[in-house]
């Protein structure tokens, strides 16, 4: 997409956002510590250290990095081969066919008697994901092969939309999104990723008289499922997330990349030491570096919102208990009443299968699909036409016949 004006990026890379926290956390590693372990709570030792690393406190983290022994070469040298690539996004923008505050929906189609589908990202990366460079965007590669795709942007967070709740995203924003989609030829087909996903089905239990099918990718709806004790830790970061969410009514980028990093400590470090050792001018480098770029080019998050989601989605696990509400009523995917696909990527770290698979036994008569591939790759990766974009593609052809 071209540059907006809706949140400034970086003049050059910062990335991985925050650097002092997975500098930390590979310390931590070096020194034996298991940084995903239970034992994280606000009364270990490494509590203040870690939240010094969040915040970028050079000073009160200085003990913690001390622990690096050997340094980390491979990590450091992934980092900087990330930093000098040479690789930036280039691709334009599609027309706006609609906009309201910050938000836009994005015509990728290149024909209008083709079957609409709109696709709802989560709220705390940017839409590009989907559209992330030549030869790994959905939105194009759907376009080119009988869809018409549109892309709902949340954008960059305003004033207005930071007061914004659950509700007001999803029987607000969102339903006027169904509307106005709705009103390009009838019935189409409402697809979610991620967070994106709940967004969509709660929308779509209110207005399925819209939607002619539902798609959920990689969606989350057990959030207790395997590990309910990390589920809880990140619930238990609530209050000391407050102090900053109190400055911007906001949780803020780098802490929203913070909670990601608890949900595979290593992760980061990993990736970057493998990046090490990569042809900087391979394919494969560049795809790195756009994901790379895409991850560290975050959007803060409501604070009504970052609340609802770490108390009541990660620490009551309410959606699985039937718990959840949106405008008053409780989110039932049993009440959905059209065709449904769900993509359930058996490598995924962000949001683990046996999370998103309870969907395919609530939702009557669902398609349930199980890529074999990640989080990110199974929507932009190397083999993401292959394990979704053709298996998506070929769910919504029948619908339309």
């Amino acid at each position: 997409m071209s540059e907006r004006a809706d949140g400034p990026r970086p003049m050059q890379r910062r990335g991985p956002r925050p650097l002092l926290l997975h500098l930390a956390l590979a310390s931590l590693r070096s020194s034996g510590f298991d940084a995903s372990s239970p034992g994280l709570k606000p009364e270990s030792p490494n509590w203040n250290a870690m939240l010094a690393a969040l915040q970028g406190n050079a000073a009160s983290a200085d003990g913690l990095l001390r622990v690096i022994k050997p340094p980390d070469s491979a990590l450091i040298a992934g980092i900087a081969a990330y930093r000098r690539h040479p690789w930036r996004r280039e691709l334009a923008d599609p027309p706006v066919i609609w906009a309201e505050g910050g938000s836009r929906i994005l015509d990728y189609g290149t024909t209008t008697d083709a079957p609409v589908v709109l696709f709802v990202p989560s709220l705390v990366n940017r839409a590009y994901v989907l559209d992330l460079a030549p030869g790994h965007s959905m939105m194009r590669w759907l376009a080119d092969h009988g869809i018409r795709p549109l892309l709902l942007d949340w954008g960059w967070p305003g004033p207005v939309e930071r007061r914004f709740s659950l509700t007001d995203y999803i029987a607000g924003r969102l339903e006027r999104a169904l509307v106005a989609t709705h009103g390009l030829g009838g019935p189409f087909v409402l697809a979610g990723y991620c967070m994106g996903g709940n967004l969509a089905l709660a929308a779509a239990t209110r207005r399925g008289d819209l939607l002619r099918g539902l798609a959920l990718l990689a969606t989350p709806w057990d959030f207790h499922a395997g590990d309910p004790e990390r589920a809880k830790l990140l619930a238990g970061l609530l209050p000391a997330l407050e102090p900053m969410m109190g400055l911007g009514a906001a949780l803020p980028i780098d802490a929203l990349q913070m909670l990601f990093s608890l949900l595979d400590p290593q992760g980061v470090a990993a990736k970057y030491r493998g990046f090490a050792g990569l042809d900087p001018t391979s394919e494969r480098a560049a795809l790195f570096v756009a994901l790379e770029d895409w991850l560290n080019d975050g959007v803060p998050l409501a604070a009504p919102v970052a609340r609802e989601c770490l108390a009541g989605w990660y620490g009551a696990n309410q959606p699985m208990r039937g718990a959840w509400r949106v405008a008053g009523a409780v989110v039932d995917p049993v009440v959905i009443d059209m065709p449904c696909f769900i993509a359930a990527p058996v490598r995924d770290r962000i949001v683990p299968p046996e999370a998103a698979r309870p969907l395919a036994t609530l939702i009557p008569g669902a398609v349930l699909l199980e890529p074999a591939a990640g989080h990110i790759g199974m929507a932009a990766g190397g083999a993401a036409e292959r394990v979704l974009w053709r298996p998506l593609r070929d769910w919504v052809l029948v619908l339309g016949t």
